[in-house]
């Protein structure tokens, strides 16, 4: 029985985990600019912000190697004035990986390769060499054993998109389609891949100021915004961008391939006409992304699908052209201190989530058509998950009278039933706004009441109990068989 007795409760604990997993935030290391600290000092600081993962726009030698043995995970990329050679030749791309990929994995490791970037707007015409550079940077993959273990994709920009608004009407540029848009989708469902894309709501937010509100925009407190299309509400800008390229996605049938946001950010300067660029914008919009992903909780449209993200960017990057904004990007100055102060990692102290904002009044909603409800993650460590509850009665202003002792709700009296409680509780006043299912990463977001998590954990304890027993009858009735 103890081989069944483990296999049981390993699956159990697999499928409560498995709605658990909370999405990744990595980060953009561009390096135009002449004053940036050296690789090796790049490293070390990622390290000390907690971050685990980095993007990088080439496949710099000095770069790479000092990423070696960090247990960094890397996205590497080919620039997007490589991709007529790439497309032509195999040979090219052989020698390529050859060169930039396998002479430094796996001590370096490389995820993925970003295969070009935001080609369909390149002014070099490169989009029409995107999918066969793909092919054959993967296939070189394959000569090299390393397509198991490293993903080939390539950034799009939401200007790929005929239809934005509302989410729900997403859908790819005709021009795009067929040429190149499909035969992408088809090779990264192929190859078990993702779509990257850069999302910046910033932009849409500074030439639609009149229309679309700052706090939407920054993940704060707003009334939201209801899909016309299909009814479902956004609390925030950034969820309604990527929903639009779900939805163009599955309108052309490729709804199972999924998404990774390659960049997005905010600057903390800009030019005059460049409206909401500011440090205060930037620290919102940024540190309530990030807890926002770090929750685990999805799109409205894919609810139950976590976002890996990766911020832009690294640095302040002072010889990129363009407006003032283009070198205002970055969380850091070179000389390394912060240009504004947010946590990037879900070891926050659960005090940090909710301080600029008040809940609201109302009763704690029990049941309704599409609602989420916030839980307590049962991975967490005993002491984080009872700081986090302590918060949510306290300075959070969650009602935790009904698990008090002897009140309605106090069994089942264990710690993690009564986070849930708690966190659920604080989750509905706050009228189930982005990030405010957080506490420091000991809570997630479901799309089931938590009962019904609870009678589905309930119904297989009773068929485990039925097993146990039908198979301890068995062994009875054989071992008096025997006897006789």
């Amino acid at each position: 029985m103890a081989p069944l007795t483990f296999s049981f409760f390993f699956i159990l604990i697999s499928y409560i985990s498995s709605s658990s997993e909370a999405g990744s935030i990595g980060i953009n290391y561009g390096r135009i600019a002449n004053d940036l600290p050296t690789p090796a000092k790049v490293v070390e600081l990622l390290k000390s912000q907690g971050l685990n993962r980095v993007k990088l726009y080439d496949t710099d030698a000095t770069v790479l190697t000092a990423f070696a043995n960090s247990g960094m995970k890397v996205v590497v990329a080919m620039p997007n004035e490589l991709l007529a050679n790439a497309a032509a030749e195999q040979s090219f791309t052989d020698a390529w990986v050859q060169a930039n990929i396998s002479s430094y994995y796996p001590a370096t490791q490389i995820e993925a390769i970003a295969v070009g970037n935001e080609v369909f707007v390149d002014p070099n015409n490169t989009t029409k060499f995107l999918v066969p550079a793909m092919k054959n940077v993967h296939a070189s993959l394959v000569k090299y054993s390393l397509d198991k273990n490293i993903k080939i994709s390539s950034p799009i920009a939401l200007s790929a998109l005929q239809n934005s608004f509302p989410a729900s009407s997403g859908s790819f540029k005709t021009e795009l389609l067929e040429p190149v848009i499909k035969p992408m989708l088809d090779f990264l469902r192929q190859t078990g891949s993702y779509l990257m894309v850069n999302a910046y709501p910033f932009f849409a937010y500074a030439a639609n100021s009149d229309k679309i509100s700052l706090d939407y925009a920054l993940f704060k407190e707003n009334p939201g915004v209801v899909d016309s299309g299909n009814g479902l509400k956004y609390t925030n800008l950034f969820d309604a961008q990527i929903d639009a390229v779900f939805a163009a996605m599955s309108a052309v049938k490729y709804d199972d391939v999924k998404i990774a946001v390659s960049e997005t950010g905010w600057p903390s300067a800009g030019d005059s006409n460049e409206i909401g660029a500011s440090p205060d914008n930037a620290a919102s919009y940024n540190g309530n992304l990030v807890k926002r992903v770090l929750s685990g909780s999805g799109t409205p449209l894919k609810p139950n699908e976590s976002l890996d993200v990766f911020l832009f960017a690294l640095f302040n990057e002072n010889q990129k052209t363009g407006p003032t904004s283009e070198r205002n990007y970055g969380l850091f100055y070179p000389s390394q201190k912060k240009v504004y102060d947010i946590q990037l990692t879900a070891e926050a102290p659960p005090s940090g989530v909710g301080k600029s904002q008040v809940p609201v009044s109302g009763d704690v909603t029990t049941s309704s058509k599409g609602q989420t409800w916030c839980v307590a993650n049962g991975g967490s460590s005993e002491k984080k998950l009872q700081n986090a509850l302590n918060y949510a009665c306290g300075e959070g202003g969650a009602d935790c009278t009904p698990i008090q002792p002897g009140a309605t709700c106090y069994d089942p009296n264990t710690l993690e039933a009564h986070a849930s409680y708690a966190f659920n509780s604080y989750y509905q006043k706050m009228a189930r706004a982005s990030g405010t299912c957080y506490f420091g990463g000991t809570a997630y977001v479901v799309t089931q009441p938590p009962s019904e998590y609870l009678l589905i954990f309930f119904i297989f304890i009773i068929i485990y109990l039925l097993l146990f027993y039908f198979i301890i009858s068995l062994q009875t009735i054989s071992y008096l068989f025997n006897l006789n």
